[in-house]
């Protein structure tokens, strides 16, 4: 099969459209129709991050949108990435490597090095590639961002692409959503508009007909396809923790939800196993009882710890300890553990340090230089294979290492305190693994022979998905 497009990109009417699951369901269709797929954003802004087989870092969703693919991730996938550490500065990533902290403003005018780095990356995609399939960032219709625009349309009318627009029917005002749109671009970029998808639609078709003859009436351009609404997907979210939480089982785990907490995605596995209650508490919130309490990672250590200060975190901690309660924290979760967090060079904000937790004998210093690399192992305290990826910034070094948690590559990795009841590590991804996933719990209280298979519940979720956009592949096909 050949697809008419080199270059497709699907944009939304607002951020959380559907654009990243559209830009998967289309790549894993392709790919098992034999064609030659890679995803592309040009721009994505999010904590949730991966690290790519050429040792960067890309947005979690173009991850998923690789394996949707049969493709090996690679940092040309997200050549921009950023990761806020602030209401207003980010840490940007260009190419998978780090180049520095901005705030807006200074970032705005970056956006011409910026820009080339994306086409660049674009131009290397095409070469390996029959198709680029290219998801768009929050909305085209935000003006106030449209001069010096990578993310959009400045990228679809640099490249000359042809972009689907997609809307969520599940806000409400779907309508309205998709023509206010229209209203806000220009006409070169109204016409490179080939059609709309609504997508997340539950209810009975017909009803929703007149509306879908009301807007090609009043557009010219075609409805390509109604993708319904899909319960239970497992699948990589680009940022966004889900309001919904899991409420399964007996066992409790309880997340702090940080204000700059990175990798959410580390709880997915946990999420899916039917004897795990998992809930994610915000600051002001009652802290319930649990069996484990698991802090997360944090694209901003210090004001994350403070938060968690603030938040009545350290009692709440201190009383489940002395209840027999576990502890484990990841990566930035993992420092916070400790005595101290230093960052003397500004790494994360203004010069300084934060007194950590205590709850290992452990010190860490924040550095420029970020670690990043996909790691495999054994568990130290079971008899289990581990695998997972680090992405962080600082080295820790303590007495509490003497005791590790995992042993990666013949070296020792992570902490469990001399009690056994606090664990620490730099390793994100690690309840993926099914055996590890299983032994950690059983280390946190859980005796149960149930494991969460990550891989094979993404296939099959892709798989729905793909099978779920048939329709809108069909019209893409369609000769124009």
């Amino acid at each position: 099969m050949s697809f008419r497009f080199r270059t497709l990109m699907v944009q939304g009417t607002t951020s959380d459209a559907g654009k990243s699951t559209i830009v998967a369901g289309i790549c894993r269709l392709l790919n098992q129709r034999g064609v030659r797929v890679a995803p592309f954003k040009p721009q994505n802004m999010a904590l949730n991050s991966a690290v790519t087989v050429d040792g960067g870092e890309i947005g979690r969703a173009q991850a998923l949108q690789a394996i949707a693919a049969g493709v090996p991730a690679h940092t040309d996938m997200n050549p921009v990435l950023l990761k806020p550490s602030s209401d207003i500065g980010a840490q940007v990533i260009i190419h998978g490597k780090v180049r520095g902290d901005m705030n807006a403003r200074d970032y705005h005018q970056y956006k011409t090095v910026a820009m080339a780095a994306v086409l660049e990356s674009h131009q290397r995609l095409l070469a390996q590639y029959e198709t680029v399939v290219v998801e768009g960032a929050g909305s085209p219709a935000e003006i106030n961002l449209r001069d010096r625009d990578i993310a959009n349309m400045g990228f679809a009318e640099a490249v000359d692409c042809p972009v689907v627009l997609c809307a969520d029917i599940d806000r409400g005002g779907v309508f309205a959503h998709i023509v206010g749109t229209l209203s806000c671009l220009s006409e070169s970029e109204r016409n490179r508009i080939v059609g709309f998808v609504i997508n997340r639609f539950r209810g009975d078709i017909k009803l929703l007909e007149p509306g879908l003859d009301w807007l090609e009436a009043q557009t010219g351009k075609p409805v390509l396809a109604v993708l319904p609404y899909l319960h239970g997907l497992y699948l990589d979210a680009e940022d966004a923790v889900q309001a919904v939480q899991a409420e399964r089982g007996a066992f409790r785990i309880v997340v702090p939800s940080l204000p700059r907490m990175s990798n959410h995605t580390d709880f997915d596995a946990l999420r899916a196993h039917p004897e795990v209650d998992l809930r994610f508490v915000r600051k002001g919130e009652a802290i319930p009882a649990a069996d484990l309490i698991i802090l997360p990672g944090s694209k901003n250590t210090r004001a994350d710890l403070e938060s968690l200060k603030e938040g009545g975190w350290p009692q709440a901690i201190a009383r489940h300890l002395r209840y027999g309660g576990k502890v484990i924290g990841i990566c930035g979760g993992f420092q916070m553990l400790g005595r101290e967090v230093a960052d003397p060079h500004g790494v994360e904000g203004a010069p300084g340090s934060e007194h950590g937790l205590a709850l290992l004998d452990i010190g860490t210093e924040l550095t420029r230089e970020k670690r990043l690399e996909q790691v495999t192992g054994r568990c130290a305290f079971a008899d289990a294979p581990v695998a997972g990826y680090e992405i962080h910034m600082g080295v820790s070094s303590g007495a509490a290492l003497a005791q590790p948690a995992f042993m990666i590559d013949g070296r020792a990795e992570g902490a469990i305190s001399a009690d056994g009841q606090v664990l620490g590590t730099y390793l994100h991804g690690l309840f993926d693994h099914p055996q590890a996933g299983q032994a950690l719990l059983h280390w946190a209280g859980l005796d149960s022979q149930h494991a969460v298979d990550s891989s094979a519940l993404r296939e099959a979720s892709l798989d729905r998905l793909a099978a779920a956009c048939e329709p809108l592949l069909a019209a893409l096909l369609k000769p124009a």
